[in-house]
């Protein structure tokens, strides 16, 4: 698989990664032993780019990673984020950009990882108690002390992507990018991500599974899988959504493709036409989905198909918020 350099560091990593997120249960039950053979096979097949977090699973995540790349880690890239801090039932991110938080989790993740050093520790999102400044020399004392080799930053904003940079060198921004989700464009943090040398981290470029080779069924979804609270699962905005999808098919049909592998090849040629490194990381949980997405990495879309796919899905014609109301405050800080 064709790799390119990680933003401003001495990485090479395939032109799609691998999303470790399903893995721990967000979308409903996931098998270990298939999880685990999954990273294995990624590997195999040219994916050296992982993402995860400290809070997927509660270290359950980094558990199963440590296994799949025992004996196999100078193949791999990881992007662990440090996930947020929890007050009872409050979604708040508080505390989440303390530098004490952040080395706490950055350690423990090494532990659950059973590894010596992070390549990349991520703080999950920009913390409005904690300027930003503040949180990115925190991680920049972990690079010195050679427990990440470098840091990033998810789901904030331009401007602090500009204000962090400034005290030490950011190498990626992972944000949700996707036909759906198109708010790095204009939101101007795929122009900051381009001015400062940085990767733009693709996160559910599937649209969460609304754009994967099968359409989601809403009333089959266990209690336990998080899109039964996401706005775009929900009543009317499902309707309208499920129709664009279904546009899309059209694409894809005569691209030769499936719809999921159509949504993979976007981000990556709309990174080309901007003139910016975006790199997807899909998600899968099987082999059998991991086999599929690979293959997105052969698909060349034109300008013409990306005109007509810009047609079809235009910047915000999804329906519903890409989080419920009371999270989107986390977005964008």
């Amino acid at each position: 698989m064709e790799r390119r350099t990680l933003g401003n560091t001495d990485f090479t990593v395939s032109i799609i990664g691998l999303g470790c997120y399903g893995m721990s249960g967000a979308y409903g039950p996931a098998d270990d032993a298939e999880s685990i053979a999954t990273i294995r096979r990624a590997l195999d097949l040219g994916i050296n780019f992982l993402d995860t977090s400290a809070s997927y699973g509660n270290g359950h995540n980094h558990g199963l990673i440590g296994e799949a790349i025992r004996g196999r880690r100078h193949e791999v890239v990881i992007h662990s984020k440090s996930g947020s801090p929890r007050y009872g039932s409050s979604d708040a991110a508080r505390g989440g950009g303390d530098p004490r938080y952040l080395r706490q989790t950055c350690e423990q993740s090494l532990k659950n990882l059973g590894i010596e050093a992070l390549d990349i520790f991520c703080m999950s999102r920009v913390d409005p108690n904690v300027p930003v400044e503040e949180s990115v020399a925190g991680m920049a004392e972990l690079v010195k002390e050679g427990k990440t080799r470098f840091i990033s930053l998810s789901e904030c904003s331009a401007e602090s992507l500009r204000r962090g940079s400034v005290v030490h060198p950011l190498v990626s921004l992972q944000m949700e990018y996707s036909l759906f989700s198109r708010d790095a464009e204009e939101q101007g943090q795929v122009d900051a991500c381009k001015e400062l040398g940085m990767t733009i981290m693709a996160y559910a470029v599937l649209g969460r599974g609304m754009l994967s080779a099968q359409a989601p069924k809403v009333e089959e979804m266990s209690a336990d899988d998080i899109r039964a609270q996401l706005p775009r699962f929900q009543s009317a905005n499902v309707e309208n959504n499920l129709r664009l999808r279904s546009a899309l098919e059209t694409v894809a049909r005569r691209k030769n493709t499936t719809l999921a592998q159509l949504a993979i090849a976007w981000p990556i040629a709309q990174g080309s036409r901007a003139g910016a490194f975006i790199v997807p990381i899909p998600g899968a949980k099987s082999r059998k989905h991991l086999e599929e997405n690979v293959r997105a990495a052969d698909i060349v879309l034109t300008a013409d198909d990306l005109a007509e796919i810009d047609r079809i899905v235009p910047r915000g014609a999804a329906s519903g918020t890409r989080y419920p109301l009371g999270q989107m405050h986390r977005l964008n800080v």
